[in-house]
């Protein structure tokens, strides 16, 4: 009897034949938003590795974004880095391209190679956490090891941060 999902499966298989030393971890409840992952880890938001797909609208390839958890990504820069236009990608479609579900979208084992960019704010962790094939699993990661198990450029993909109110006075701090 598998103790993983089939698609968790598949990605602990990869990471095995890559000799990545982490092997996937099932967490209690689903995690299938950031916030939710991060909950569970007991992590900063921005250590979960989101991976989230977009249609490149030219040919119908799938686009990865691997971004942090707390950042929201730029849909213009991602066009720059993949050259064309990039829209939503649907549920039908992201299970049809990377044979994962949304919300257990993993960075690594997609049925169709996507075309890949990391997020270079991942850089900011010792360890990162990312999806394992399931809502209920992950890996952990060095961000630098995303480079290495998926061949992807680290580049920057994600809008600016949105201010928040300085606790003293109130005032917009960056």
């Amino acid at each position: 009897m598998n103790t993983f999902p089939e698609s968790t499966e598949r990605v602990a298989a990869e990471l095995l034949r890559l000799s990545h030393p982490h092997a996937p971890r099932v967490l209690d409840d689903a995690a299938r938003t950031a916030q939710q992952a991060a909950d569970q880890l007991g992590v900063a938001l921005g250590q979960i590795a989101k991976s989230i797909i977009f249609r490149r609208k030219s040919d119908d390839v799938a686009v990865l974004v691997v971004t942090s958890g707390d950042r929201r990504v730029d849909e213009k820069k991602v066009e720059a880095h993949v050259g064309g236009k990039i829209g939503r990608a649907d549920a039908e479609f992201v299970k049809a391209r990377t044979g994962f579900s949304i919300g257990g979208v993993s960075p690594v084992a997609h049925a169709t190679p996507p075309v890949t960019l990391i997020d270079q704010d991942l850089l900011r962790f010792e360890v990162v956490w990312a999806a394992a094939g399931h809502p209920h699993s992950v890996f952990s990661l060095h961000p630098t090891d995303l480079q290495r198990l998926t061949g992807a450029p680290v580049v920057d993909v994600v809008q600016a941060p949105i201010a928040a109110p300085d606790a003293v006075d109130g005032k917009l701090v960056a």
